[in-house]
């Protein structure tokens, strides 16, 4: 199967479904297509793409969290499994993606997409309350961790336009195993996992200190 973008999506603002007390991001639709570029370094720096809603500023936005991807085959999976339909961007997903094993991408890898835009994988989704209570569906926390298809996270390296049908092309890995997987595994509670990543060294400073403090304190 082609490597390619199915869909691009913009978060829309709604109450957060649980509490309101902010408006979330989390509900993405479709758009023709998407304009990306590197956002500051913190959270709450906004997005990476242009006029895409960020509602928890205190753990979303920046440079690390500059666009957010999952796959299609995944959003199949989970229909299958739920008995309801999941449009693109269901899981508040800026690429909905065809063809690409994103958990089997390694952390910091390079991606291009159509003829000029370059992303870098990053860090793992953190399944949280908000996706939890836009899903509605029983202990949704603990069956996303348990699946560990995760989609990822991806910084801007070259900025443009992306848009449905732009192919992706893998680029070359960097110099150690540690994928997308491995790193959900270690940020959801797997001490084996987080000293692999530990190990690497492949995290931005923030994740890879607080695994640290994490498998330090477990020895």
């Amino acid at each position: 199967m082609t490597q390619r973008i199915r869909s691009t999506n913009v978060g829309r603002p709604k109450a957060e479904p649980n509490h309101g007390r902010y408006r979330t991001g989390i509900d993405k639709r479709p758009v023709p297509e998407i304009v990306v570029s590197a956002p500051g370094p913190s959270y709450g720096d906004g997005s990476g793409v242009a006029g895409d809603h960020v509602g928890d500023l205190k753990h979303h936005g920046g440079a690390q969290k500059a666009v957010y991807a999952f796959a299609r085959e995944q959003l199949d999976r989970w229909e299958a499994e739920l008995q309801r339909g999941l449009p693109d961007g269901w899981f508040g997903e800026n690429l909905t993606t065809e063809g690409v094993d994103l958990e089997a991408l390694l952390v910091n890898q390079r991606v291009r997409v159509g003829d000029e835009v370059v992303l870098e994988v990053s860090v793992p989704r953190t399944p949280c309350a908000t996706f939890a209570g836009h899903m509605g569906e029983p202990a949704w926390v603990r069956r996303f961790a348990e699946r560990g298809r995760c989609g990822t996270y991806l910084r801007v390296a070259v900025p443009g336009v992306i848009a449905p049908g732009d192919r992706i092309e893998v680029l070359e890995p960097p110099a150690h195993d540690v994928d997308m997987r491995t790193a959900f595994a270690a940020a959801m509670g797997d001490d084996d996992a987080a000293r692999r990543v530990v190990e690497a060294r492949c995290l931005p400073a923030m994740y890879h200190e607080r695994l640290a403090r994490r498998v330090g304190a477990r020895l």
